[in-house]
């Protein structure tokens, strides 16, 4: 028994010198890490205000650009409204472009949420906007030479889908043309607007109040 004590306080002693390495080692990294961020506290101290300014210069340049676009669809909207103040205008349009100049007509007169969605599958729904008073209004856009009148069938389908799918309280037919003596009574009777080449003429011109007014 004897001869075995002078390796077991050799393995303590080992033991003792590796914890105390491993302190060492542990103690030397928290001072490490502590001196590198003392460095970067004093660097970010003596560059506040370099960064500030960066910060300052890079929202002031932001601000710009958004307040540039904002300028040049402000621009944008007036030149569109002032070469609609005529209905020639209207006349020489195709169908597509027809669906845009009255979605600028429903913005210029103080609607929202203003989209146009004409197109195939559109379910009779050509612009969909929100008038000033907050009703969701339906326009169908029908641009059609002075020969070709707005049917029954063709308000029908309106009526079919303004209320039921597309959610709106009112819809209006727009044309450039007028409407048959069936489609104008039936669309009084359901309460659809119509707005034929003259009311339009009226309403582009600023003569007349807008048609869900």
């Amino acid at each position: 028994m004897a001869s075995r004590r002078p390796v077991r306080r050799r393995r303590s002693a080992k033991r003792r010198a590796q914890a105390r390495d491993d302190n060492v080692l542990r103690f030397g990294l928290v001072v490490a890490a502590a001196i590198v961020l003392l460095l970067v506290l004093v660097w970010l101290l003596h560059h506040l205000l370099l960064l500030l300014g960066l910060l300052a210069a890079a929202l002031i340049a932001v601000a710009l650009v958004v307040r540039g676009r904002v300028v040049a669809s402000r621009r944008e909207h007036e030149v569109q409204v002032a070469q609609l103040r005529h209905i020639g205008a209207f006349l020489a349009m195709g169908p597509k472009d027809f669906e845009h100049a009255l979605a600028v007509l429903c913005r210029r007169d103080g609607c929202t949420k203003v989209t146009v969605v004409g197109g195939a599958g559109d379910l009779a729904a050509d612009v969909l906007a929100t008038t000033p008073n907050g009703r969701r209004i339906l326009i169908q856009a029908k641009r059609y030479g002075p020969r070709t009148l707005v049917g029954s069938q063709d308000v029908q389908k309106v009526n079919g889908t303004y209320r039921d799918v597309h959610r709106c309280d009112l819809a209006l037919v727009v044309t450039t043309s007028t409407f048959t003596k069936a489609a104008a009574a039936f669309c009084t009777r359901v309460g659809i607007r119509t707005v034929d080449q003259r009311a339009l003429a009226l309403w582009a011109e600023g003569t007349a109040p807008p048609p869900w007014a």
